[in-house]
């Protein structure tokens, strides 16, 4: 097993320029993270957070103003580090006048795709995002549930090791966002590392193995989901026979009221709770 992690990120920066001034504004402070392979792993944080921004500095759209960034043990933004990358962004924009097998299959040539293994390769991703039925319409009438999904073949075609997912249930109904929670998971159990940004909370704890909280450009909290959402400061006291008697004496009684304390465990609180918990609100606010 490679030791190398999906995307390493060590004292990431990003400031911009805003106004006649020239005002900063610091997006990114000084990030540092670190993603395994092979899992998926939920970036979250309220709009504004530095996210997106972050996204694209690893995916090479964006220069950072300082840190270092390596994807697969590569140099991020490299012709290499490319190949071995999917791409989804927030709002995607094809050319409404191919089909969806049409928009795959020229993904596929960008991407690099052998010309005998395209096909095969374009049949693969379109089966996988449950659209083979509907490749042969137009996309400009494909629903926002399918425009994501074929999203999501164009950006696997070429069988990448990481798969970044900025926002793929934006705009899409409960039943789409669940269908495009089973597609994640499919990439998940074919080894794949998903880095999914998200603002359903919800498909996030249902999906990822990690998560990573920002807040106005910095990292709060990181970590295993089932970890983070303990409440370490509580427990939950299972007990067999309980009596009212041994109710009323609590737990140090318990054990002379004929009681048996069958285990001890930390309350979990769900991920929207402890995102409101860590987080100050979108600066658009």
């Amino acid at each position: 097993m490679n030791a190398e992690p999906a995307i390493s990120v060590r004292n990431l920066t990003k400031d911009f320029r805003i106004g006649l001034k020239g005002l900063k504004l610091r997006a990114v402070d000084d990030l540092s993270l670190s993603i395994p392979r092979g899992q998926v792993f939920g970036l979250l944080g309220p709009n504004g957070c530095g996210k997106s921004t972050t996204l694209k500095i690893i995916l090479g759209l964006v220069t950072a103003t300082s840190g270092e960034i390596s994807i697969l043990g590569l140099p991020s933004a490299t012709p290499a580090a490319r190949a071995r990358t999917g791409f989804l962004p927030e709002a995607p924009y094809f050319h409404k006048f191919l089909s969806g097998r049409e928009l795959v299959r020229y993904c596929a040539h960008l991407s690099g795709v052998p010309s005998d293994r395209v096909e095969a390769a374009v049949d693969e991703a379109l089966a996988l995002v449950a659209m083979s039925e509907a490749s042969e319409r137009r996309v400009g009438t494909y629903s926002k549930g399918m425009l994501q999904r074929i999203g999501l073949a164009q950006a696997i075609v070429h069988d990448p090791e990481l798969v970044i997912l900025d926002e793929p249930t934006a705009g899409v109904d409960p039943v789409g966002a669940a269908a495009i929670g089973r597609i994640i998971e499919a990439m998940r159990t074919r080894g794949k590392t998903v880095v999914l940004c998200s603002h359903l909370l919800g498909q996030v704890e249902q999906v990822c193995d990690r998560v990573a909280i920002m807040d106005k450009g910095r990292l709060v909290l990181e970590g295993a989901v089932e970890e983070v959402l303990e409440r370490r400061d509580r427990h939950v006291l299972t007990v067999a026979e309980l009596t009212p008697a041994a109710l009323a004496a609590a737990e140090t009684a318990l054990a002379a009221h004929g009681a048996t304390l069958g285990s001890v465990t930390h309350p979990r609180r769900s991920l929207e709770e402890l995102f409101r918990e860590l987080v100050t609100g979108s600066r658009d606010a």
